[in-house]
């Protein structure tokens, strides 16, 4: 299993620490916000190392001051996706361009099946290898149970 000893997938930041709490998760947004950064919100049952685009909840948040509202569209996403993976990403425009700066996972199913090795033999003594999410064994909408 290619995680971390507590089981649990490790991306963005924050990975190898506790569930952030609400109030903790606010103060990150308050800091992105002081910095001029705008939050946005996404989701995914496939949380594949590799897959690096997730589906949007609403539309990135490029005119909030308050953590508030995007902990008022976080709530909204977990009550729509209580068992998929969500995470929230912050954007720096200040250079016209929006590069991502913070990004943090704050929902996860109660069940994380992980990932596995797998190995290939190619020609002569030469091993290609792939990472297997096992959440994907199952059909989309049913990996992780209601």
């Amino acid at each position: 299993m290619m995680t971390n000893p507590t089981g649990r997938i490790t991306q963005g930041m924050f990975s190898f620490l506790p569930e952030l709490t609400d109030e903790e998760i606010a103060l990150q947004i308050e800091y992105g916000l002081g910095k001029g950064y705008a939050w946005s919100i996404e989701y995914t049952d496939d949380p594949h190392p590799r897959n690096t685009y997730w589906e949007m909840f609403g539309m990135p948040m490029f005119d909030l001051s308050d953590a508030a509202g995007v902990m008022m569209e976080l709530a909204s996403c977990r009550a729509t996706f209580p068992n998929h993976y969500i995470r929230l990403m912050a954007f720096d425009s200040t250079r016209n361009i929006e590069s991502i700066t913070m990004s943090f996972i704050v929902n996860r199913p109660a069940n994380e099946p992980g990932f596995g090795l797998a190995r290939q033999e190619v020609q002569g003594r030469t091993m290609r290898t792939t990472v297997h999410s096992y959440a994907t064994d199952k059909p989309e909408g049913e990996r992780y149970g209601a």
